[in-house]
Formats: C-alpha cells, sequence, structure tokens
C-alpha cells in the first residue's frame, strides 16, 4: 500500500515539484520514496512496505526500462501471473508483485487490468511510444485523480498532492455542492475541486500527444433472476463459505502480520472468525447504546485472539475532526468515519495490515432498506396512481410521522432513491444555497437506472449503493483513515471469487420476512462462535445527534454557520433555523447540521485564505 504522484508534461519535469508531490502524500508511504524522471513525464511513489521488503521499492522497472510503473495496492493472484509471464520469456529482477504490472503491460497491454484480482491504482509510463496508462481496480477500493492542462496531465492517489504543482489551479466546484449535501460525499466523477476528476472504478485510461482516452473494463453486474433456480440454503451457504474462505487466503499473503478491524456484527465478525488474526482492533463510546466494545471482546476470547479497543469521547472526536477533514480531500459528512480513525490508529501502533468488511452489505443484500420490497408488499398492491396521489398530497406537508413512507411509495424508485443514506431532497439543497445552478440527482443517476432498466428494484439498490455509497463514502473514508497512519487495509468480501457467488444469489437469499443477508449469515453461523451473525447492522454508530444538542458542540456549529464562509455559500438564516430545530429537539436535523458543518470546515482547510 503506497501513494503515488506525477505528471506528463510539454515542459520541463522538474524534480522538486515531483518531490513536493509525494511529499504532501507521505503518510501514505513512510518507509521509502522513489522517482522517475525523464524528458516528458514524472513518476513519484511513498512506500509503505508490505511484500518484499527488501527489494520492492519502486519505481520498477522491465528488462530494458522502457516501461516504468508506480503502484498503490496489492494483487492478490500476483504468483500466478508472475509463472505465467516467465514461460512467456519475461524475466523478474524482485520478489513483489508490483513488478507483474510491467511485464503484465509488456505482454496484454491495457487487457492487463483484466487480468488482476486486487486492488489497485497504477500509474504505467511506455519511454517509446510516449505514453501514461492509468488503472484502478474494478472495486474502487484504491483512489486515483487527474487533473487536466493545455500542455499537462497531473495524477496521483490524493487530490492534495496537486497543490504543490505550479500548473495546478486551485478552484471551487460549486455546481456539485447540492448533491454532496444529499449524499453526504461527492457523487460525481467530477470534484469539488473544478478540473479535478476521479478515475472510476473498473476504468482504465490513457494520455497520449495530449489526448485521453477511457474505458471501462468492469461493471457490477447483479443477476437475481436466479430466483428461478431451486434454492437451496444450505448449498449456497456452503458455496459462500468456500468463496470466502479463498478469499481470506488469498487476501493473508504479506511479510508483514495483518489484524482486523472487528465491530460487534456480522461481516468482521466472519472475517476475523475465519482468519484468527492474532489481534483485532474495535472503537466504542461511553453510550452503551453506541458501544461495540463488549461484543468484539466476547469474540475475541471465544477465538483466543487478542482485542484492542479504545473508548472515543465527544472531545476526541471534536479535536480530532479537522486533521480528519483535510485527509478526506473532499467533505465526506459521515459520522462512522472519524470512528474509523480512531480504530486505524490503534491499529497502526500494533501491525501494517488490517481487514476490514466493506462490501458484504452491497453484494449480499444487508441494508434494512432492502426489505421494504418485502415488508410494504400489501401497500404496493394499492393502485400506483392513488398511491401517486398520497404521495403528491404528503410531499406538500411537512415531517409527521409515516410521510415518508407514502411520499416514496407514491413514486418509482428512480424518483427518489438515491441509496441508503440520503440528507438532503434536492429542492431543499437547492433552497439553502446561494448559487442555484446544481447537478440534480437524477441526473446524476440516470445512466446506472437506465443500465439497469430490466432488472429488480432490489438489484437496482444494490447498485446505486455500491457505486454511491460503498465507493464514494465507506471505502473513501476507509482507505484516507487507514492510509493516514500508514496502515493498509484489506476488504476480503470485495474479492472476484465472492463475487461470483453473490452475483446470482436470488432475492430469497438476500432477504426475507425476518432478517437481511440470511444466505451470508447461515454460511457465518458456521465458523462464528458466538450471536454476532444475528445481530442487526451498527457499523461505527455515532452519538452525534447527542453532541450537537451540548453547548460545545452547538457553539462551534454555530460559529462556522456565522462564518464569511458560510454566508458566502448559504442562506444563513435557513441553516441556522435547522440547527435551532435540532438543539432545541422540534426537528432532528443532525444529519443535515453536520453535512453543512463538514464542507464548511472542508473549505476552510482548503480554502480559506
Amino acid at each position: 500500500m503506497c501513494g503515488i504522484a506525477g505528471y506528463v508534461s510539454e515542459n520541463k519535469i522538474e524534480p522538486a515539484v515531483l518531490k513536493a508531490m509525494t511529499e504532501r502524500i507521505a503518510h501514505r508511504g513512510p518507509d521509502g520514496e522513489g522517482f522517475f524522471v525523464d524528458d516528458k513525464c514524472g513518476l513519484g511513489h511513498r512506500r509503505l512496505a508490505i511484500i518484499d521488503l527488501k527489494t520492492g521499492d519502486q519505481p520498477i522497472y522491465n528488462e530494458d526500462k522502457t516501461i516504468v510503473v508506480v503502484f498503490n495496492g496489492e494483487i492478490y493472484n500476483f504468483q500466478t501471473l508472475r509463472q505465467e509471464l516467465e514461460k512467456k520469456g519475461h524475466r523478474f529482477q524482485t520478489q513483489t508483485d508490483t513488478e507483474v504490472l510491467v511485464h503484465g503491460y509488456e505482454e496484454w497491454g491495457g487487457a492487463l487490468t483484466e487480468k488482476l484480482r486486487g486492488m489497485y491504482a497504477f500509474a504505467i509510463w511506455d519511454r517509446k511510444k510516449q505514453s501514461l496508462f492509468l488503472a484502478r481496480d474494478k472495486w474502487g477500493i484504491k483512489p486515483l485523480y487527474y487533473y487536466r492542462t493545455d500542455h499537462s496531465l497531473l495524477f496521483a492517489s490524493e487530490i492534495k498532492a496537486f497543490l504543490d504543482h505550479p500548473d495546478f489551479q486551485k478552484q471551487l466546484n460549486e455546481e456539485v455542492l447540492a448533491a454532496y449535501l444529499c449524499f453526504n460525499s461527492v457523487p460525481t466523477e467530477e470534484t469539488l475541486f473544478k478540473n479535478v476528476f476521479r478515475l472510476e472504478p473498473g476504468h482504465r485510461m490513457m494520455y497520449q500527444v495530449g489526448k485521453i482516452t477511457i474505458e471501462k473494463f468492469f461493471e457490477l453486474d447483479l443477476d437475481d433472476a436466479a430466483a428461478s433456480k431451486t434454492y437451496d440454503p444450505e448449498t449456497t451457504a456452503q458455496e459462500i463459505r468456500a468463496a470466502m474462505e479463498d478469499s481470506v487466503k488469498a487476501h493473508g499473503f504479506a511479510d508483514v502480520e495483518i489484524g482486523g478491524f472487528l465491530s460487534s456484527g456480522i461481516d468482521s465478525s466472519y472475517l476475523v472468525s475465519l482468519a484468527k488474526p492474532d489481534k483485532t482492533f474495535t472503537v466504542g463510546y461511553d453510550d452503551p447504546k453506541y458501544d461495540e466494545i463488549s461484543y468484539a471482546k466476547d469474540l475475541a476470547e471465544k477465538l483466543q485472539i487478542k482485542n484492542f479497543s479504545r473508548t472515543i469521547t465527544k472531545e476526541d472526536y471534536i479535536k480530532a475532526f479537522p486533521d480528519i477533514v483535510y485527509h478526506m480531500d473532499e467533505p465526506l459528512a459521515d459520522p462512522s468515519a472519524i470512528a474509523l480513525y480512531f480504530v486505524a490508529e490503534t491499529a497502526a501502533k500494533q501491525v501494517k495490515v488490517v481487514t476490514s468488511g466493506e462490501g458484504a452489505d452491497e453484494l449480499f443484500g444487508g441494508y434494512l432498506t432492502y426489505r421494504e420490497e418485502i415488508d410494504q408488499q400489501g401497500y404496493m398492491k394499492i393502485p400506483f396512481p392513488l398511491r401517486r396521489a398520497a404521495s403528491a398530497v404528503a410531499g406538500l406537508f411537512p415531517e409527521f410521522p409515516g410521510r415518508n413512507f407514502i411520499y416514496r411509495r407514491g413514486k418509482t424508485l428512480e424518483e427518489y432513491y438515491i441509496g441508503l443514506g440520503r440528507v438532503f431532497e434536492d429542492k431543499e439543497a437547492v433552497s439553502i444555497l446561494r448559487n442555484k445552478t446544481q447537478i440534480s440527482t437524477r441526473e446524476i443517476l440516470k445512466p446506472y437506472y437506465k443500465a439497469h432498466a430490466k432488472d429488480s428494484n432490489l438489484v437496482k439498490r444494490q447498485i446505486i449503493d455500491y457505486y454511491f455509497w460503498l465507493v464514494r463514502d465507506f471505502l473513501h473514508a476507509v482507505d484516507r483513515n487507514t492510509m493516514m497512519f500508514g496502515l493498509e487495509a484489506r476488504t476480503p468480501f470485495l474479492d472476484d471469487a465472492v463475487y461470483d457467488v453473490a452475483r446470482t444469489l436470488p432475492q430469497e437469499a438476500k432477504i426475507n420476512k425476518t432478517t437481511t443477508k440470511p444466505a451470508l449469515r447461515l454460511a457465518a453461523s458456521k465458523v462464528i462462535p458466538n450471536e454476532a451473525y444475528k445481530k442487526k447492522k451498527l457499523g461505527f454508530p455515532v452519538p452525534l445527534r447527542e453532541w450537537i444538542r451540548e453547548e460545545d458542540l452547538y457553539k462551534e456549529i454555530k460559529k462556522a454557520f456565522n462564518s464569511p464562509a458560510a454566508a458566502r455559500f448559504f442562506d444563513v438564516s435557513k441553516i441556522n433555523r435547522l440547527l435551532e430545530q435540532h438543539k432545541s429537539g422540534k426537528k432532528d436535523c443532525y444529519k443535515k447540521v453536520w453535512t453543512i458543518y463538514t464542507f464548511l470546515v472542508w473549505y476552510e482547510q482548503f480554502f480559506a485564505e
């Protein structure tokens, strides 16, 4: 796991600029640095040494040094690919997985990405063709950004690396601000930095003679039409368990110790029960409603492994928040992202690699919102025109018990569903902003709904949650919070073997009348020695709702809501009204308040004069 940065330019490559770019993201690779510079291209690398500690330094070259790579991630099938390439005549100089990329690119070109099992973002410079090849893994685990000018292309693992390049013009992209307020993260290929783009999961890019060509090499494809088959829960559970054992084994390759994040829920408990790492890590709060430490310690004791835990206070949370916001690059208002900071900080004192449970809910049907496809079947028998009329009436009124149910079920999924955690409705988001020129959530999601028009509503929900919550929110938070401490996070649920089983699960394997992801729970029950496989999802819960009503945090937010930055972007009277309604208990507005506050803290970090 590492940090990469570099640029291609018609002008002279400046080593000092390249070094500054990589030093800005040195936290991603505290074990070393490396550079490549020629007339047109500069590649920089910060290393976190995990595999081949002695000879794995980057950049890495092919035999005649015409192909050079910098790489962030892990290739779990590199040994198999290496054997295949050696049979074709390629000669290897190291034992690292990185070297497979240069020889693989020589042999297969861009199609290399379709052979890789793992998480990655990498850049390959072809000195003969004078071309730069960028790629990001199919799951979106590792980040990769790019910025183009008239005569150069910049790329990096984190946007902040661009700040040290003289061609970079730092400008705010205001037209995606309403979308951020709805999603609590930036849901577009564009970022909040104007002209900075993220390379999307499962995409590769070629830059040559000033021209960019982007190709998609993977798209999530879930097909619950398999429901027509005879579904046997025990057989399916065995298939899931075999795939998970295969994935955990593949993810367990390293020359350093691997630990595990452990909450009270099924996903991390299943991983830890399969892998049995010597050390696990948990965070909690002094409020029993939000504390997972006792559950985690119980499992660790039964597995006879160690558990290291930390209780987070409100003061800890508030103090760390600005630094976390800076490392996120863009505002991410998911409160659990802050909890990840503390569990990563705790783990980094003991190990260099951890496993984490992201991806299980999206692939196996873990979110409670998915149950609507079963729980609301009775109401859905009412003719759609009548439900539509009731929805229109409900939409005229402020929030009341049952309003959202009536409002949503009189609309198609495409009209209201943007994922599992919408914060603002589009109209409300625009209403509190001064700049009314905003991209709508419908525009953003339209291509995804169109591509999956023939799929069930459950699959549509999974697809939207995957690309707009897992990738943009959860994986983003895991990457930044772990790399902040030079810690690598591995996600065994996001793996080819697991996906091959999950993609054809029938609906009854993902949701039923009593629970979510029943097939995964059944598989996990054979391995987990306590009842974590039965627990409802918590997912690093945070007592933020209560904290915002307390005087110290309330005053901090109040100050931000009345700052010059707030006045520049927001209708100050409206955002203060949200804060006061939450403080008084008249409305539960904590998500809206926190989303606005997160943006303002982020803006101060990156744009304050």
